[in-house]
């Protein structure tokens, strides 16, 4: 929507669903991603995974460039050489608030079909227990939704 080339990086069994929902490019995300992408190639980093490919994600970082993290599914743990940080003049975010007015534009493009939410299964309030177990297994791309 913001005119940015997306690159994903994903397993192959997700590949044609990411590239789908928009990423023009894909790399295997057990890869190395420096040799994939080149040092200081990318401007921002948007990362949910966390864990052992936080050093080559800042590697890709061109200077100047922002890293921005909502999430920690393969570590909370990660290892920073701080010349990464401060050399190339990082900006990092943390991203679990924002002001009332992200959700109120998020919902106005989704109300002018300007972006699409990407709802995985829909499942009524009765079958809370059947939600929780399809979410535990991880097998499915976007959010699931309870409707009460």
């Amino acid at each position: 929507m913001r005119g940015a080339s997306v690159v994903a990086a994903t397993t192959g069994v997700r590949a044609d669903d990411v590239r789908r929902i928009g990423a023009g490019e894909i790399i295997d995300r057990a890869g190395d991603l420096v040799d994939q992408l080149g040092e200081s190639s990318i401007d921002v980093v948007i990362d949910l995974v966390g864990g052992p490919h936080f050093e080559s994600l800042l590697r890709v970082l061109r200077p100047g460039g922002r890293y921005a993290t909502a999430g920690a599914v393969a570590g909370p743990h990660v290892a920073l050489d701080l010349r990464d940080l401060y050399l190339k003049d990082l900006t990092f975010y943390g991203c679990t608030f924002h002001p009332k007015s992200v959700f109120a534009d998020l919902i106005s493009y989704i109300e002018q079909g300007r972006i699409q939410p990407l709802v995985a299964a829909r499942y009524d309030l009765t079958e809370i227990h059947e939600a929780q177990r399809r979410f535990s297994e991880k097998d499915f791309m976007g959010k699931i939704a309870i409707i009460t």
